[in-house]
């Protein structure tokens, strides 16, 4: 049994983390800011995680065997986290993205070592504070976090450190986003799904799956740095709205534009991620294919009844 403290990130992927985490038997607790209450049996601490002082208040006398930060998206806060639990954990485990390769354009798969961690430069002088601001620098928060993280500004790691990054996650009743929701609806109505003119394939995960994967990653393996994780088989904006189409009726209408906003789950450019890095450390992934239907399914029966 590994004592485990999931900072954030209690819903969606986040819940079943947790609940993957106690059935198998260890001790969970988790951190956040009061805006949520703890599953049964699980343990709360509450703090704001930007607040440094109060931090290390809550977690005086504390340690745990792995950390799990759902929730880092700034440089600023990995900082904080770096000198909170430095000697309160032996593994801390940052779930990224895949947006962290987000001026990469490859045909090929894009492994982990596309983005050297030693060349990203470190500003936590920017305006992190603000949501605008970090919502629209998403990837390049993600990625000054975890090359903070890997001590890549000079100060050194402060404890054995891996990053996940995620691919897009599908399924669940619970997904929050809207893409889904989305297609669904223009799908149903036969409007127009405003998409690029090269529209390029992306790598996903199923949210059961992501959640598995996580837990895996914080008590199940020792491995240290980057990790992709992603289902096999890349899926295009097309076979995405053709399961939709089937669960919903309507009619799929591409529109193509060269300029504007384009619907979520289409991309201009390339960046499908490797997975053979994870697999390799022994993880074995599901195929898209085998997944595909029960996530549209779970996710459009709640966003259309």
């Amino acid at each position: 049994m590994k004592d485990v403290l999931v900072i954030g990130g209690n819903r969606y992927f986040g819940k079943r983390l947790i609940a993957l985490l106690k059935e198998s038997g260890h001790r969970v607790t988790i951190l956040n800011r009061g805006s949520s209450e703890a599953p049964e049996g699980i343990g709360r601490l509450v703090a704001d995680r930007d607040d440094e002082a109060a931090l290390e208040s809550v977690l005086a006398g504390r340690s745990f065997d792995v950390v799990v930060d759902q929730v880092c998206y700034t440089p600023r806060q990995a900082e904080i986290a770096r000198r909170v639990f430095a000697g309160r954990t032996r593994r801390y485990v940052m779930t990224s993205t895949v947006e962290v390769y987000e001026y990469e354009d490859s045909a090929a798969p894009v492994a982990e070592d596309a983005l050297d961690l030693g060349t990203v430069t470190v500003d936590t002088g920017a305006a992190w504070e603000d949501p605008e601001f970090r919502e629209a620098h998403y990837g390049e928060g993600k990625r000054q976090a975890e090359a903070v993280f890997a001590g890549a500004d000079g100060a050194g790691a402060a404890f054995a450190w891996a990053s996940v990054r995620v691919a897009h996650v599908l399924g669940g009743a619970d997904d929050f986003t809207g893409r889904l929701d989305h297609y669904a609806r223009r799908i149903r109505a036969g409007e127009p799904i405003a998409v690029p003119v090269v529209n390029r394939p992306a790598t996903y995960v199923y949210v059961e799956e992501i959640a598995a994967f996580l837990a895996w990653a914080a008590v199940g393996t020792d491995f240290t740095g980057p990790v992709n994780a992603h289902s096999h088989g890349p899926l295009t904006t097309a076979e995405i709205c053709a399961e939709i189409e089937r669960r919903v009726g309507g009619r799929t209408v591409f529109q193509e534009v060269e300029v504007g906003e384009i619907s979520p789950f289409s991309f201009t450019r390339s960046y499908g991620m490797d997975n053979s890095r994870a697999v390799g450390l022994g993880y074995s992934f599901s195929h898209s294919s085998t997944w595909l239907t029960d996530a549209v399914a779970e996710t459009i029966d709640e966003v259309t009844t």
